[in-house]
């Protein structure tokens, strides 16, 4: 009997012993689980694969858990270094993964992936309840919290204090025990609709496809469009037809110049059913419970709608702000747009024609307009706006502006060969930041442009941890022997997603949690929006505008066009844009659970509403509103038209002084591109300008006037 208890024990220990080498082993193997060896030790993209990301998960989430529980059985009394501090920089481990599978699952998904998501977000929704609901985590930051006053804080210590407080009560450390495993229900369950929403969006931009057999078909697509849709056409393995689908490269060019009434309704219909087809990828029943559960949340936590309980942390505070800013612009906006389809109707008339303009006309026409009006044809544009030029006109801006330079770094790993990676060093040589850019669509890749983080700035036992920055577009794509050729809303686009890197590469903060782009969410598109004014800048069309062909810099004639034609089409613009964030509103501004709502009948009351022409679609039905259902911005997409306030009253203090003023420049940069969240929006803001923002230059930038 002994004998064979020895050999039980043995065999016990040798198990033991396997199974703990073989957790050493995967660990080693696991490059998430050790210190990166690369250069400004970025992402290994080379060595990751897509098995090590649920592992990395589970244990950066019993790291954190250990952290935790750190913090609360500290014995000493609780202050603003073992608490506050201590919470900001727990969970390192786990930031080190989410942030590389966040940024991939949107740039570079696949199956497996998108399969990993939905078993990693209902762990995380319940790791971070399990951190928000401690009784004993929140009583530590309470009592922190309530002698603050007596505490000698800099404002940025008091702010994260501030936040973290406030966090915790938003996240429900208040409620009783029914409530609480009520709300984590709730955060669960929104997690895992969230990703399926977007997962469905993602599948219709890539099931729909527009194959074209007759040539007569193509009439009036430019050369570089028909060559580009052959090419896709080609890949999708159908050669010598052309290829068109609803992501937008390819399908605005449609729109816009297709002669053929019939095919450009057919495109234009296929892209506002995304998610709204009745199949497995049908979002409605989705984006439904959402709100729902959205509503149930914030009144379990004592708010009167979602977006009550959203806009207290943002600089709009309450949705009559919302309203009282949106309001004012629809109603400049509204009777400009009915005047732009009086002005196409005439040219149908003109043509002969005796049909009522439709949605699926607007591009078509508006081009035809700008043309007549301006004598400028966005095609002629693109051959002066190759992408490289472009990328180092952008460049040479930020130079001017901050001193900054981009080094191309063949050295560092790349998480897709499509991508593009730069050391960013600042004005003295000294490094700042890496910086991403991938330029084109591709399947695993969702639509639209954005930026994101790999790494945010921040410190750490006195050193300044670096940021490592991603920007993604989907332009369109050399096609037919020629380079990417962008359209100017795409160099737009490109100047945009760049004030956004800038918010996170010039980051100079002390706390992970509140630094680079962790601001207020209409506070953040300000650094993006400001620097699409330079875009338009003559002198900057200039550094960018380069003939691909002849090297020839883009001449004044079609400069001042692209001035001239800067008021065109805003009634379009504005209406078409502000109509969604009204559409966000009245989803977020529900205050009664309604589980057998209707959709369709729900968009078109609320666009009814507000009066929304007919010939004009809004940018986003519910069904395809990933900004709200997938994204984060609920009951927040009015943010956009907030920041373009601010933006436009900001570049005014550029164009008091010089484009390229350097002293304005710096307070740019030092006030609030370098803050991060560390203080109040509105303050930061007033810092740079002296005061408060004005709507004025808004409206005169886009031909509006007060109603």
């Amino acid at each position: 009997m002994k004998r064979i208890l020895l050999i039980i024990t043995v065999l016990c220990i040798m198990a033991t012993g396997c199974n703990q080498t073989g957790k050493k082993m995967n660990d080693a193997a696991n490059p998430f689980l050790s210190e990166y060896t690369t250069p400004f030790q970025v992402p290994p993209f080379n060595d990751i694969k897509d098995e090590h990301y649920l592992p990395a998960f589970e244990r950066g989430i019993a790291i954190h858990k250990e952290e935790i529980d750190k913090i609360i059985n500290n014995p000493e009394e609780p202050d603003f270094e073992n608490t506050i501090a201590a919470l900001d920089r727990s969970g390192e481990q786990l930031r080190k993964v989410r942030y590389v599978f966040n940024c991939n699952t949107e740039s570079n998904t696949n199956e497996l992936l998108q399969e990993i998501a939905q078993k990693v977000a209902p762990l995380e929704s319940s790791h971070y309840d399990d951190i928000n609901l401690n009784p004993d985590l929140f009583k530590r930051v309470k009592t922190v919290y309530e002698k603050r006053d007596n505490l000698d804080l800099t404002t940025e210590e008091k702010t994260l204090l501030e936040k973290m407080y406030k966090d915790f009560v938003r996240g429900g450390a208040e409620l009783d025990d029914t409530k609480q495993a009520r709300l984590r229900e709730i955060n669960k369950r929104i997690s895992v609709l969230s990703l399926q929403f977007g997962d469905n969006v993602l599948a219709e931009n890539n099931a729909y496809k527009l194959f074209i057999e007759n040539e007569a078909d193509l009439a009036g697509l430019p050369e570089g469009v028909i060559a580009g849709a052959a090419e896709v056409s080609r890949a999708a393995g159908q050669e010598g037809k052309w290829l068109f689908t609803t992501h937008k490269p390819s399908m605005i060019p449609f729109l816009q110049y297709a002669d053929k009434r019939e095919l450009r309704e057919k495109l234009h219909k296929a892209y506002c059913a995304r998610g709204d087809n009745d199949n497995d990828h049908d979002n409605k029943k989705i984006l439904v419970e959402m709100a729902n559960l959205r509503l149930e949340r914030a009144q379990l936590l004592g708010y009167e709608t979602h977006a009550h309980y959203i806009l207290e942390k943002r600089m709009a505070k309450k949705p009559e702000n919302v309203y009282n800013l949106l309001n004012p612009i629809w109603e400049a906006a509204l009777p400009v747009s009915k005047k732009e389809v009086q002005e196409m109707q005439s040219l149908i008339s003109l043509e002969g024609n005796d049909f009522k303009l439709a949605a699926w006309d607007w591009w078509y026409y508006a081009e035809k307009l700008r043309k007549e009006k301006y004598d400028l044809d966005e095609e002629a544009l693109r051959p002066y706006f190759e992408l490289e030029n472009v990328r180092n006109g952008l460049f040479q801006v930020c130079n001017n502006l901050f001193g900054i330079s981009f080094e191309v770094r063949n050295d560092i790993p790349k998480y897709h060969e499509d991508a593009q990676v730069f050391e960013v060093k600042d004005a003295d040589g000294s490094h700042l930041g890496v910086l991403y850019m991938d330029f084109h669509p591709r399947a695993s890749k969702r639509g639209g442009a954005w930026m994101d983080k790999y790494r945010k700035q921040y410190m750490k036992d006195g050193e300044n941890i670096t940021p490592v920055i991603t920007t993604v577009f989907n332009f369109s794509k050399p096609a037919g022997g020629k380079p990417a050729l962008l359209s100017f809303e795409e160099v737009s686009t490109m100047f945009h997603e760049m004030g956004h890197a800038l918010h996170g590469l010039f980051s100079d903060c002390t706390y992970e949690s509140i630094s680079g782009t962790d601001v207020p969410w209409d506070f953040v598109e300000l650094p993006s929006s400001i620097m699409e004014n330079w875009a338009s800048e003559p002198e900057v069309l200039k550094l960018y505008g380069k003939h691909y062909e002849t090297g020839e810099t883009i001449p004044d004639e079609l400069i001042q066009k692209i001035k001239k034609a800067g008021h065109f089409n805003q009634g379009f613009v504005n209406v078409e844009y502000l109509s969604a964030a009204f559409l966000d509103m009245n989803w977020h501004t529900l205050n009664k659970i309604t589980s057998d709502i209707d959709v369709d009948q729900f968009e078109t009351a609320a666009l009814n509403r507000i009066g929304l022409i007919p010939e004009i679609v809004v940018r986003y039905r519910s069904t395809y509103f990933s900004h709200i259902f997938s994204g984060d911005y609920s009951a927040g997409y009015y943010s956009y038209k907030w920041s373009e306030v601010l933006d436009a009253d900001a570049f005014e203090a550029f164009k008091e002084t010089s484009l390229f003023d350097t002293k304005t420049a710096e307070s740019f940069r030092d006030n609030i591109l370098a803050r991060g969240g560390t203080e109040d929006p509105m303050i930061l803001y007033k810092r740079f300008r002296g005061r408060e923002p004005s709507i004025d230059p808004l409206l005169k930038r886009s031909g509006l006037s007060r109603p």
